[in-house]
């Protein structure tokens, strides 16, 4: 089986070589049909110039590069969409997802009983972060996601296929959709080697945002809170009439500046969040729309042109 080994690659000149070497190593050692399929996603370092390196010296080395980033879940997209492989491994190039793990990946899809394997990280320091999203995603989504999955996986040629095809959402959350396809998968557990070169391209914010399309992409409830607040806030506003009334029966009136300033203030701050959730979803929706293209690729190395 020809393996394809999707490589995403954003401002990483630093690791570049050491990465292409240690995945080289261990595909000639092991001896698979294999082509690696760099995605620069816009990338303004020296990045594409290695890239092209590699695929002069090696014909198996393919690349795309992009006319500006696109981001992280494109460039997977892409080399998804471009990968001639019968298995599909997508991975980054920062080290953080080891090479030396490819055989064993391989050879569990080679047993012939899964289409998807989901690489789950096993963290040295307990990541409280990454746990406690994954158990508030699947509180609110109707699926369940393998906790401290990565972007490291394996998926057949089926599952590709049908990503190319039917996943075309501009909003994409790739490492939630390959778990919710409902084919035959299982998880592999990896410890990632500490970065030794370079540094995260997941800021906070790209982490949060990140976080928000996960939500949205796989989960209506946020769309539901709505309801669940309005029934809470219809029910303390029938129990404060209430006592405000017995109060006044038996002539000790609640003051009621403060009162309403108090209940006005919750009342609008959920009428804001609720408001916010909503522009979200129309958000997503209108880039779902206007129907731009996921990715817009500059240049090509060793690509056929029937790919």
């Amino acid at each position: 089986m020809k393996v394809s080994i999707i490589v995403s690659v954003y401002n990483e000149e630093q690791v570049l070589t050491s990465f292409y070497r240690n995945l080289i190593e261990v595909l000639l050692k092991n001896k698979y049909d294999y082509e690696i399929l760099f995605v620069n996603d816009g990338s303004i370092d020296l990045s594409q110039k290695i890239i092209n390196g590699f695929a002069v010296e090696n014909i198996n080395v393919k690349s795309i590069e992009f006319s500006r980033n696109f981001g992280h879940e494109a460039a997977m997209i892409a080399g998804i969409d471009y990968a001639s492989g019968e298995v599909i491994i997508c991975m980054d190039s920062d080290l953080q997802h080891p090479p030396v793990m490819i055989p064993e990946i391989y050879d569990r899809f080679k047993v012939g009983d899964v289409d998807i394997i989901n690489m789950v990280r096993v963290e040295q320091r307990k990541n409280f972060s990454s746990g406690l999203f994954y158990k508030i995603l699947n509180l609110i989504t109707p699926y369940h996601l393998e906790s401290n999955a990565s972007d490291f996986f394996l998926i057949s040629k089926r599952v590709a296929q049908i990503l190319r095809q039917d996943y075309r959402e501009r909003v994409r959350f790739l490492r939630g959709f390959i778990q919710i396809m409902g084919f035959r998968k299982t998880s592999i557990e990896y410890i990632a080697p500490e970065r030794k070169e370079g540094k995260s391209k997941y800021s906070l914010r790209k982490l949060v945002s990140l976080s928000v399309t996960a939500v949205a992409t796989l989960s209506k409830l946020p769309l539901k809170i709505g309801i669940y607040l309005g029934l809470i806030s219809g029910f303390l506003s029938v129990i404060l009439a209430i006592y405000s009334i017995i109060m006044k029966i038996i002539e000790q009136p609640v003051s009621g500046y403060t009162t309403i300033v108090v209940f006005l203030g919750i009342m609008f701050s959920i009428q804001f969040i609720i408001l916010g959730i909503i522009g979200e979803y129309i958000g997503f929706l209108f880039d779902e729309q206007k129907k731009r293209p996921i990715y817009i690729i500059d240049t090509t190395n060793n690509l056929s042109t029937n790919q």
